[in-house]
């Protein structure tokens, strides 16, 4: 069957390269039960999404791997899904990175300062600074008051900030086959690094919308509209894939499709979305 001679390739793949299962899941962020059916052969037509997941890993390329395997293949230049989807926008606290929060942790230790009075005083100035309204100074100074010693949270943010496991894959897939985009909540210097350094997803984004850049933040519907127009499709065509449920509401309300992710299952919510996006009209 091409599912046996698939599970062979990979197999065989991984052992060549010295790779356990298990070291293998750990490197892709897929689930051990997921490549160990796969090795089996136990699942039929597996998508080309997972496999070219297992290439990247491996450190080769699908072709290479599937060899004369025929599997579903839905790629070719770019797509339409089948709910009208041409256009796929991505959150990036707790969709593409998670989480850079944990730098309030490492400060508390730090300096002894509970944590609590250190969110407190961070969360007084995030949307602010997000929105282009205040700065970062500004939220240093006060961080900095709180605690006594010099702050600077950037610093701190990019030290704590990583990669939801297997999103790097991920949207490596989507920009192949849709048009891409990141629409982010997010403070002025931090996206340029983190594209620098590989904690974003290492592909060219047609459209990258900054929240401190455009002066509005999720979920006020003006960012949904310049992202919109940014994009160049209608709100109808574009898909939001976002972890905080006002910010869903508003881009449905206007037209957009939207799908929730959950970082701290990134398999379960990577799966569902390229099912949705693997079905294509054309």
């Amino acid at each position: 069957m091409d599912e046996k001679k698939l599970g062979m390739v990979v197999q065989q793949a991984r052992r060549a390269r010295g790779l356990t299962q298990q070291s293998l899941c750990q490197k892709s962020g897929l689930s051990y039960s997921t490549l160990a059916k796969i090795e089996r052969g136990a699942i039929k037509s597996p998508s080309i999404f997972t496999i070219q997941i297992i290439a990247s890993t491996l450190g080769t390329t699908l072709d290479e791997l599937m060899l004369d395997v025929p599997l579903k293949r839905n790629i070719r230049s770019k797509k339409t899904s089948k709910n009208g989807v041409k256009f796929v926008y991505f959150d990036m606290n707790g969709c593409l990175v998670r989480s850079g929060n944990r730098a309030i942790g490492v400060l508390a230790q730090e300096t002894g300062v509970s944590a609590d009075i250190i969110e407190t005083t961070f969360w007084q100035y995030d949307s602010e600074v997000c929105r282009g309204e205040a700065s970062v100074d500004e939220l240093n100074a006060a961080l900095s008051t709180k605690l006594g010693v010099e702050v600077d949270w950037l610093r701190y943010y990019l030290q704590s900030v990583e990669s939801t496991p297997g999103m790097n894959e991920f949207v490596r897939w989507v920009a192949a086959n849709y048009r891409v985009g990141i629409l982010t909540n997010t403070m002025p210097g931090l996206l340029a690094p983190m594209r620098a350094n590989g904690t974003l997803p290492p592909v060219d984004f047609d459209v990258i919308i900054d929240s401190s850049e455009v002066k509005h933040s999720k979920p006020d519907p003006e960012i949904f509209r310049i992202a919109a127009d940014k994009a160049g499709v209608a709100p109808s065509e574009i898909l939001l894939i976002d972890d905080d449920r006002p910010n869903l509401v508003a881009a449905g309300k206007l037209g957009w499709h939207t799908m929730s992710f959950d970082a701290f299952y990134p398999e379960e919510s990577i799966m569902g979305v390229a099912s949705a996006l693997e079905s294509v009209a054309n």
